[in-house]
């Protein structure tokens, strides 16, 4: 499960069959207080995301570079050899689940309507009041 901002914008391949595969970046930020300094530190981790089908349809029309997106999968990573012959490898997150966050204007009358339709439809859903977060360093549940 993770929380992020996207990086990027959606890029969506498309195969013969009709399947297609999207792919994003989304950045995790992790903030504590150093003990020694008393500074603020804010470590950035950055996740290959991939969706596939409806839900990369989905991703590419309503997600935007800088959208804050809540996504649940399962981590995957692949090997394969570069142009040079060596191994290369890539750890992604394959999505089952997405809510987006970020919230667009005149989307809160339809808040209460997406909310209530189950979560395996993949549709575009606005976090309730009650788990809307407050700061980018608060969790929404």
């Amino acid at each position: 499960m993770l929380i992020g901002h996207l990086g990027d914008s959606v890029k969506v391949t498309y195969f013969e069959g009709g399947n297609c595969i999207g792919r994003f970046p989304i950045a995790t930020n992790e903030t504590y207080t150093s003990k020694q300094t008393g500074e603020k530190v804010t470590n950035t981790e950055w996740h290959n995301v991939v969706v596939r089908n409806k839900a990369a349809e989905i991703c590419e029309k309503y997600l935007t570079k800088g959208d804050r997106v809540y996504v649940e999968g399962r981590i995957k990573t692949r090997k394969w050899q570069g142009e040079d012959g060596k191994d290369r490898y890539t750890t992604e997150i394959h999505v089952d689940d997405f809510t987006f966050l970020t919230q667009r204007a005149g989307d809160s009358t339809e808040s209460a309507a997406s909310a209530q339709q189950p979560s395996d439809q993949h549709t575009p859903q606005q976090p309730t009041q009650a788990s809307a977060p407050s700061s980018d360093d608060d969790l929404p549940f």
